[in-house]
């Protein structure tokens, strides 16, 4: 099973938190599913922090009552995608002193077998185009440095690395990276660079738009991979750090052309 719950939130008054407050609110959601937090290089929960228009100043960052905000999580194995489903937040959520009151929710369900068979066995007419927001800052741990570029290679590194680590298909590794690198590139951007805040310090990553494109002649099998992939970021994010809130993905599946 894979899940994406997001919750709509709403304050009744401005709420002012530190602004590393993340790390704290994923561990109390991490207590209410009753799953441990761990420090672990492919984490099976990825969570959003609170997404919307607010203030920042000095340490803090303030939310208003004229906006709607958005919280999410996915479980990405049958255990966490469990207890995700069955995380009761209504009527409002209550931490460091703030009060968010859960306006909705909406959940997002699928499974490994279920993007395989429909993406890739089924031989769909292959996606060459890809248009994908990345919400959260998403940076990519290169040797002992970390670069916040959309590079197509990194992306999808980062995606197959999760796929085969919790998926029961193995899609290849080495190899098929290489074919990726090969084939897809990056077509258009329009990305910032946006600091990200954690308990021991800042990371600097980007957000923004990317289009990705898949090279007119490439095998069938090898664009439906890649599509399977693009669809799997939805629920894994993308890059570093993102059980903490950083690398969030969407895709715009109105903007896919064949």
């Amino acid at each position: 099973m894979l899940i994406r719950s997001t919750w709509t939130l709403t304050v009744s008054e401005p709420v002012s938190l530190p602004r590393a407050y993340g790390l704290e609110l994923v561990k109390d959601l991490h207590r209410r599913m009753k799953i441990t937090f761990a420090d672990i290089a492919i984490p099976p929960v990825t969570y959003s922090g609170i997404i919307g228009s607010c203030s920042t100043s000095g340490d803090f960052i303030t939310f208003s009552p004229d906006n709607f905000y958005r919280l999410s999580l996915s479980g990405l194995q049958d255990m966490t995608a469990k207890a995700v489903y069955h995380l009761e937040l209504s009527p409002y959520i209550e931490f460091l002193g703030a009060k968010f009151e859960v306006v909705n929710r909406e959940n997002e369900t699928t499974s490994y077998e279920q993007l395989y068979q429909t993406l890739v066995v089924s031989e769909p007419e292959p996606i060459k185009r890809f248009n994908l927001d990345f919400i959260t800052p998403t940076v990519f741990a290169q040797n002992r440095t970390r670069l916040a570029l959309p590079v197509p290679y990194l992306m999808f590194r980062s995606w197959l690395e999760r796929w085969n680590y919790f998926a029961p298909v193995y899609l290849g590794s080495d190899e098929l990276m290489c074919f990726m690198n090969d084939v897809i590139t990056l077509r258009k951007h329009k990305i910032q660079t946006r600091i990200f805040k954690i308990a021991n310090g800042y990371v600097n990553g980007f957000t923004g738009n990317v289009i990705l494109q898949v090279s007119h002649n490439t095998e069938p099998l090898l664009a439906n991979v890649a599509n399977l992939l693009v669809n799997y970021s939805q629920f894994t994010g993308t890059g570093m750090k993102t059980r903490l809130g950083m690398g969030l993905t969407n895709v715009n599946f109105n903007s896919l052309v064949t």
